[in-house]
């Protein structure tokens, strides 16, 4: 597509209906990739955090308490640690 194009509304809308698909592909990419590579993987299974390795073993680090409260269409300020 050239930079001098301008997409109509329509056509924004039907990309970015596209997103969460192709986050959900990246986060499962990612996922299988870090397993592969012989790495451990942090989740949330059950309410409880678990470290998942590379052979299938599951080892419960802690209950996996929420942060934050979030009403429907909340807006969260995430601020940067480092």
């Amino acid at each position: 597509m050239k930079a001098d194009q301008v997409l109509s509304d329509d056509l924004v809308s039907r990309l970015e209906g596209k997103i969460p698909a192709m986050a959900e592909g990246a986060i499962n990419t990612a996922y299988i990739n870090a397993l592969a590579a012989g790495r451990s993987v942090m989740e949330v299974m059950d309410g409880k955090l678990v470290e998942t390795t590379a052979d299938g073993k599951h080892k419960v680090i802690r209950v996996a308490k929420p942060k934050h409260k979030v009403t429907l269409g909340g807006i969260i300020k995430v601020h940067r640690s480092s």
